[in-house]
């Protein structure tokens, strides 16, 4: 009787697991294993984060878009007229596979209008540049901050006079999880 090889039935079902989808095999630095598992068993959390959670846009659901911009002083006129219709899974997140949202804790980023409780749509596939917000991990705390590359050592500024810059230190590792693409906010 012959052996090896896959067998009828055997193996994970697609749709099973954690993420409820199939998953694919990646290589990645063996250094790196621990890391990332326990990441995905319980994300670290950091001083400015509560948790992690991936993109999973539903079914499309367009709504009319009205195409004049209501003023937010005095009153005008309404007009009438639709532009089109909008889907915010669509609008806010251009690459559905390297995409996950993340919610906020903390006021420092306060005057980028990223406020305590905010969820944040974070693009992994972005490259990114000075001046983006991001999502960092330094030392192993996830933190969100504006990248600051003028200097010969990236830093991470805060929006918020209470907080300092964070100056790396040759000592320590800066790793961008991905790039602040939005920021979704419930209205009391």
């Amino acid at each position: 009787m012959p052996r090896g090889g896959a067998r009828p039935g055997a193996g994970r079902k697609l749709g099973s697991g954690r993420w409820g989808e199939p998953t694919r095999v990646i290589r990645l630095p063996a250094s790196h294993i621990p890391r990332i598992q326990g990441w995905l068993e319980a994300p670290p959390l950091g001083p400015d984060l509560v948790g992690l959670e991936p993109a999973r846009p539903g079914t499309p659901l367009s709504r009319p878009l009205f195409s004049s911009r209501v003023p937010a002083g005095f009153p005008s006129p309404a007009e009438e007229y639709a532009e089109g219709a909008l889907d915010l899974n669509h609008y806010l997140i251009p690459h559905r596979e390297t995409t996950f949202y993340v919610r906020v804790k903390g006021l420092s980023m306060t005057g980028a209008g990223i406020l305590d409780g905010d969820l944040l749509v974070v693009d992994r596939s972005r490259e990114p540049r000075h001046g983006d917000i991001v999502l960092a991990v330094i030392d192993n705390e996830l933190t969100i901050k504006e990248l600051d590359q003028r200097g010969p050592v990236p830093t991470l500024k805060s929006h918020h006079p209470d907080f300092a810059p964070i100056a790396l230190r040759s000592a320590q590792e800066l790793l961008i999880w991905g790039v602040v693409v939005g920021v979704v906010r419930r209205l009391p």
